[in-house]
C-alpha cells in the first residue's frame, strides 16, 4: 500500500475502490516546529473522470490498483466521435469515446505509435501519449515580409484541430513537433 509521500504525478492509487490517477500535487511544509507535512493531491477517477481533492499526511496509505500499462496503436477516428486503438501485443481492438480522452484528441494522428494504454481489470480505460507528436499544419496565418527581425509567434491550426503557436516562419503544409 502505498504512502503518500511515496505517490508522484500520474501515479494509480485506489480510493473508495475506484481508481484514481494523480494529476497533481503539492508539498505543503509548516514553517511551525513539530506540524506535519501535508501533501495536496488532485486526483482524477478513471472510471467517471471526476476529480477529487485532497490534503494528506505523508503516513497516510491508499489501496493499491491492479493495472497494466500495454504499448498500444491509434488506428482512426470513426464520425461519432470514437477512436479506435489496436493492442500491439495480442493485436485486439479497442475503442474510447472523446469524452475519455479528455484534451488528448487533438494530438491523435492515424498510426501513430508510443501510446501506452491503462488497462484495469482488463478493461482501457485511458492512454498516455507520447512525449512529443509531429501534426501537420493545416491553416495559418500568412507571414509578411521583413517582420522577421524579431522572434514572433502566430496561430496555427492542426490536421487533427488543435490550435498551437508556432514561428512565423511555418506555413500551412509543414510539420510542427508538438
Amino acid at each position: 500500500m502505498p504512502k503518500a509521500c511515496d505517490l508522484s504525478r500520474n501515479s494509480i492509487v485506489s480510493i473508495d475502490g475506484a481508481p484514481h490517477v494523480v494529476e497533481s500535487l503539492q508539498v505543503i511544509t509548516p514553517s511551525a516546529r513539530g506540524a506535519a507535512t501535508l501533501f495536496k493531491f488532485r486526483f482524477r477517477n478513471l472510471l467517471t473522470k471526476a476529480k477529487l481533492d485532497q490534503t494528506c499526511k505523508g503516513d497516510d496509505k491508499f489501496g493499491d490498483v491492479d493495472f497494466d500499462r500495454r504499448p498500444v496503436q491509434f488506428l482512426y477516428k470513426e464520425h461519432d466521435d470514437t477512436y479506435t486503438f489496436m493492442d500491439e501485443q495480442d493485436y485486439s481492438q479497442f475503442s474510447l469515446t472523446a469524452g475519455e480522452l479528455d484534451e488528448q484528441t487533438g494530438y491523435l494522428t492515424e498510426d501513430l505509435e508510443g501510446i501506452k494504454a491503462l488497462v484495469v481489470n482488463g478493461r482501457p480505460v485511458a492512454i498516455d501519449l507520447p512525449a512529443a507528436v509531429v501534426l501537420r499544419v493545416a491553416s495559418c496565418e500568412p507571414t509578411l515580409k521583413g517582420q522577421t527581425a524579431t522572434a514572433r509567434n502566430k496561430t496555427a491550426h492542426t490536421d487533427t484541430g488543435l490550435v498551437v503557436h508556432v514561428p512565423e516562419y511555418v506555413t500551412e503544409g509543414e510539420y510542427v513537433r508538438v
